[in-house]
């Protein structure tokens, strides 16, 4: 007798849902990506993730041997040096190299205790290596050997449960095929998110703003080798600073070129018209002028810098709380930035998102498919890792950032059409 087609996993694009494709691909079970990118060039922006061991750990349990050394190779490792500070005006050294932030324990009757404890930043992982890789080259390999179950320029903005399963709702008004389960990796912006929680899922805008550039490897041979925090205290309206991560095997080839990321207190970086999606001179303009008074040894970075890659972002994040509670739905979930979207401090984020497709990934392996419970199960368990995320994130960001998020915070809108 004939086994049974079953239907597919339906799944929305980002670099959690691609991971998840790899996992479903290597467990055999059908699955269609709708992404609402035109293609995988479309977004060249973006800076470079830092990976943590339970990232690494995660990405390892779904690609495999072979597939994780492929990506391990492609991965960029600093050592040795570890983190430094310096002053972005005198270009010295600071003592405080990390960040940090106080965290209040709680007694078991809920009351604070009296002394707080130092959250500082993890930057290492495996082997006592920083291990970071850029967003285009992490999606470029998840992707290999899911070509054909991606579907691009596909905006999904709700979705519709049937007697069998679930069908994905695009943004023309067009319906998908049918699918056993439908999972919403698509950003911050959810709709599906927005539609399973009934609004639970929020995503508060901190005001803060940040930059993403590039230069070529000659604009940073006046730092070296680490990873690096340059810290402009001086601004009347807020700090400033970046983060870079010089690795030793690229900095003396010419060719390439490294990355820094900007961050500031809210309103020191203002887009025009707060769009943060506008790219390039718009954006490289701001970042020079925040650096116009910053030490020479720093200046190439910003007098070098490839314009065309300049890139604002928006630093948002969910309830510092942690991920709450909805009514499970066992046809739909959520995973990755849909879920839990975090702040850029401790670059903690990308990594909750790759835990949350391996463990998705693993429980659907078990059962083969859809079944009964598999996403009540997954929230179960995600909602304690992530919710840990997103505090120590938060955490991280009052220190950095200056950010605070109450009752005032405005939140991102998120919407849904059914």
């Amino acid at each position: 007798m004939a086994a049974i087609a079953r239907k597919p996993i339906l799944t929305l694009a980002r670099v959690s849902s691609l991971l998840l494709g790899q996992a479903l691909l290597r467990a055999s079970i059908p699955f269609r990506i709708f992404e609402k990118d035109a293609s995988i060039q479309f977004r060249a922006q973006g800076y470079r993730l830092r990976l943590s061991s339970a990232g690494l750990d995660a990405i390892e349990s779904v690609l495999g041997p072979d597939g994780f050394q492929k990506f391990w190779d492609v991965c960029g490792k600093t050592g040795g040096v570890g983190f430094s500070a310096i002053d972005a005006i005198t270009g010295e050294p600071l003592e405080d190299a990390l960040p940090s932030y106080a965290s209040t324990e709680k007694k078991a009757d809920g009351a604070p205790e009296a002394a707080a404890a130092k959250i500082r930043e993890t930057l290492v992982s495996r082997g006592g290596l920083v291990v970071g890789i850029s967003r285009g080259d992490m999606r470029r390999i998840f992707l290999e050997g899911c070509e054909s179950s991606v579907e691009w320029g596909r905006q999904v903005t709700g979705y519709e449960l049937t007697e069998t399963g679930v069908v994905a709702i695009f943004a023309d008004g067009s319906k998908s095929i049918e699918g056993e389960l439908l999972v919403g990796g698509e950003g911050l912006y959810s709709s599906v998110a927005e539609q399973l929680s009934g609004g639970a899922l929020k995503v508060y805008d901190t005001g803060a703003r940040g930059i993403h550039g590039q230069a070529p490897t000659t604009a940073f041979k006046g730092l070296g080798e680490g990873v690096w925090r340059v810290a402009d205290s001086t601004r009347p309206n807020g700090n400033v600073f970046i983060i870079t991560n010089i690795r030793p095997g690229d900095k003396d080839d010419e060719s390439l070129e490294f990355g820094w990321t900007m961050g500031a207190q809210p309103g020191v970086i203002q887009p025009p018209n707060d769009d943060y999606t506008i790219t390039g001179a718009p954006a490289a303009k701001i970042a020079k002028s925040l650096t116009e008074n910053w030490h020479p040894r720093l200046k190439p970075l910003f007098e070098q810098m490839v314009e065309s890659e300049a890139a604002f972002w928006k630093i948002t994040c969910s309830t510092p709380a942690g991920v709450p509670e909805w009514k499970n739905q066992p046809r739909v979930t959520v995973i990755g930035d849909a879920a839990h979207s975090m702040t850029p401090a401790g670059g903690i984020g990308a990594n909750t998102a790759v835990r949350d497709s391996a463990l998705l990934g693993k429980l659907l392996a078990e059962t083969g498919g859809y079944s009964d419970g598999v996403t009540a199960a997954y929230e179960k368990v995600m909602r304690v890792y992530a919710s840990e995320a997103v505090g120590i994130s938060y955490g991280l960001a009052t220190s950095q950032f200056g950010i605070t998020i109450d009752e005032n915070t405005p939140t991102i809108r998120r919407s849904y059409r059914v």
